[in-house]
């Protein structure tokens, strides 16, 4: 099967935010066309959507902060799922749960800050870096935006999101002074989020913060060492779904579609990768797992939702889905 027939077929998927990525980032459908519109009321009521909605009711209710980050079944998660999958901007109803999330990433804590060892309390500023997992708020940042449920807290968040920046352009929450370099997984929510906050509030601060943050990859052209080109990590070149706060080439290259920058010429060597991975008979695999599915329990690591099949070779619609978006993105495939 080749890319178009691949297209083809997820447009006519019976999951309507499949058929919803592929009319935003293959055909380039206007979002407030009726035709769009219309479909992610489809992708509110189904069962994927309502069972993560169905969520957010519980979890929203006071309690622990265990209930907003629990990997993965924890608000922070659910709302990110939900995000990614088109849900409709604005509902209400996700008002509770979404101010519990964001409160928690702005709780006091976040501006008390120290120079002092851990664990003093506060953000730690080490080695004049701030040692913050920067992936907490720019993930909250990213749901809140891509939702439509960003209010003046989300200017809260950029701001902290850009107070805490490194020199590189990057985040990390390493503990070790002697750490200099930015992170891979703590940088690519923050600088997706900046992207879209800027682009939504036309906010000229935020858009330098993110262009500043795709640095941090396209030095290292998405996944290569700077030293001596060698892969950076395994997990790096494996293709994923859901990524959550984790890193992949496919997630970095939907990175730099979110800043602008899959064009540049740093970015050729991750397209090719991807390229290469494509199935002998179609798509693209989801090759490694960071949960499992845990409908009616809550566990580490646990998934409302089943996201498709896993394994090097079987086609994962979800994948194959963003990869086609990032290779019509970058001009490699046109319907």
């Amino acid at each position: 099967m080749d890319d178009r027939a691949l297209a083809l077929e997820l447009l006519g998927s019976s999951e309507p935010s499949l058929r919803w990525l592929m009319r935003r980032g293959v055909l380039g459908d206007d979002p407030d066309s009726r035709t769009m519109v219309r479909l992610r009321e489809e992708i509110r009521t189904s069962p994927r959507a309502k069972t993560l909605r169905s969520h957010t009711r519980v979890l929203g209710r006071i309690g622990t902060n265990r209930r907003v980050y629990y990997k993965w079944q924890g608000l922070q998660w659910t709302f990110q799922a939900l995000a990614d999958l088109g849900y409709p901007e604005g509902d209400r109803s996700l008002r509770p749960a979404h101010d519990r999330m964001v409160d928690l990433w702005l709780a006091p804590a976040y501006y008390q800050e120290t120079t002092r060892p851990y664990p003093a309390p506060g953000v730690h500023r080490l080695e004049g870096r701030y040692r913050r997992c920067a992936s907490q708020q720019g993930n909250a940042l990213r749901s809140s935006v891509l939702l439509g449920l960003d209010d003046a807290r989300a200017g809260r968040l950029a701001e902290r999101l850009r107070h805490w920046q490194w020199p590189d352009g990057g985040w990390n929450c390493d503990r070790d002074p002697s750490a200099d370099t930015s992170s891979f997984l703590e940088t690519l929510l923050p600088m997706t989020a900046l992207a879209a906050y800027g682009q939504r509030r036309h906010d000229a601060a935020a858009r330098t913060s993110a262009r500043r943050a795709a640095e941090v990859f396209l030095t290292r052209r998405l996944f290569r060492r700077r030293s001596d080109g060698r892969v950076i990590k395994p997990q790096f070149v494996a293709l994923h779904y859901p990524r959550y706060y984790y890193y992949d080439v496919l997630g970095g290259l939907l990175g730099m579609a979110a800043v602008g920058r899959l064009g540049d010429p740093r970015c050729a060597d991750a397209l090719d990768y991807l390229e290469s991975r494509r199935l002998p008979g179609g798509g693209w695999p989801a090759e490694g797992a960071f949960g499992q599915l845990r409908p009616t329990t809550f566990q580490s690591r646990g998934e409302w939702v089943r996201w498709g099949p896993h394994g090097a070779r079987t086609r994962n619609d979800w994948v194959s889905a963003q990869a086609l978006t990032v290779l019509h993105e970058a001009g490699r495939f046109a319907m």
